[in-house]
């Protein structure tokens, strides 16, 4: 059987590796790895990806500080496909030189595209969250213009979509843009080529053909298609544009519309959570702070001061007091487990109000139970709220090796 070498940037606690390995671990074959966590003493996701995953060759370092001689080295060993679920940034442009671009403030980007540009894979598949689309909010779109313009510098076809994984049976409403980028000039690119841009969103896409759609899209006012300049500064400058839920970048030229998910049951929030029984006493609340946490979701209004001085109203609406565990879960944060209004509570109707555990966040990321042990609880929560769900990868990479077992 052939095989897909993989290079995992950004691999945090290893969301892209599990996915891809549940869909085939003899064709999905992660060699290295990269996993690093800026103004940290400890590196507890890199331990943890660590600890799973000792076959591979994993570095904890910034990638910024890995010299051309490094990338090129595992260009010869021949990279296949990259995986990345890279940090939403300002991508803005100060000026430009060639490949290299300087006076940027989104750095890492910049990194992940000098990676694409020294291993030349087949394909890479990206992760960011939904807003990266509209950002920044003065000039919409343009980070997402300056990501498309680039890998298309790069000689790759780009596809995105939004995906909420509840509408496609996962336990928990996660919303976060994928991108798939395929190199020009393969029989997947060529075959892809002779489609319509709208049958390639609706029907016979990369995202499609994985995350079905209705037959139809949303909103037929919700179409778009231009060419994007190959000037990089001049998009960071004046560029701005409406990006919506799905989308295809070839030659230059991208189309966008919204899609709706051809929506599937699947497991709710109940599913997934412990036994009470089997719930340590520390994961309940106590009456102060269930007292706390209604009035921060409670609708309130009252008077604040700004720093300046200034005066003025706050007021925010009401939240129900507990979750609904009869849906999936909402997003999970990197702040669960702390008093917040956005911490999620449980309560199945015995009176005790507790917290999400640790393995029922790893849970409705697709993780085995104990995947994050060994790490405080607090950073246990922080790698799950900033991990993807692994059966969205697991149903990509079933798509990706077929399309490569042939190419």
């Amino acid at each position: 059987m052939k095989k897909m070498n993989v290079l995992e940037l950004f691999a945090g606690v290893g969301g892209f590796r599990v996915g891809l390995e549940r869909a085939n671990k003899e064709f999905f074959e992660t060699k290295w790895a990269n996993q690093w966590e800026p103004s940290r003493k400890r590196q507890d996701a890199f331990e943890c990806y660590n600890n799973h995953f000792p076959d591979s060759l994993n570095f904890n370092c910034d990638i910024s500080s890995l010299d051309e001689d490094f990338f090129s080295r595992l260009q010869i060993e021949g990279v296949d496909m990259i995986t990345a679920g890279f940090p939403c940034q300002d991508y803005s442009v100060a000026s430009t030189t060639g490949l290299g671009i300087t006076g940027k403030k989104g750095v890492l980007f910049w990194d992940l595209a000098r990676i694409i540009h020294l291993t030349q894979p087949k394909c890479f598949l990206l992760e960011n969250v939904d807003r990266i689309l509209k950002s920044p909010t003065k000039q919409r779109g343009r980070d997402f213009s300056i990501i498309l313009a680039k890998l298309n510098q790069l000689g790759y076809v780009i596809e995105w979509r939004v995906i909420n994984s509840a509408e496609y049976g996962f336990p928990q409403r996660r919303i976060r843009t994928f991108l798939f980028g395929y190199k020009i000039g393969q029989k997947f690119e060529k075959e892809q080529e002779k489609l319509s841009a709208i049958d390639i969103l609706l029907k016979k896409g990369f995202f499609a053909e994985s995350f079905p759609t209705t037959d139809k899209l949303a909103d037929e006012k919700k179409l778009e298609t231009d060419i994007l300049s190959d000037d990089l500064l001049s998009i960071s400058d004046t560029y701005s544009a409406n990006f919506y839920s799905a989308g295809i970048m070839r030659n230059g030229r991208y189309t966008t519309a919204e899609v709706s998910a051809e929506k599937q049951q699947g497991l709710s929030l109940q599913d997934i959570l412990l036994p009470e029984n089997e719930v340590p006493d520390k994961y309940y609340l106590s009456e102060d702070k269930v007292a706390r946490f209604k009035y921060l979701r409670g609708s309130k209004k009252c008077e604040r001061t700004s720093k300046d001085g200034h005066t003025y109203i706050y007021s925010e609406g009401s939240m129900s007091e507990t979750d609904d565990i009869t849906n999936p879960s909402r997003t999970i944060l990197t702040s669960e487990g702390n008093v917040n209004r956005c911490s999620h509570i449980i309560n199945r109707n015995n009176g005790r109000y507790r917290l999400l555990t640790p393995i029922e966040c790893e849970r409705l990321d697709g993780f085995s139970d104990d995947w994050t042990t060994g790490m405080s609880d607090r950073m246990r929560y922080f790698c799950t709220g900033n991990a993807l769900i692994t059966g969205l990868v697991e149903r990509m990479g079933h798509k990706i090796r077929a399309i490569f077992e042939n190419e």
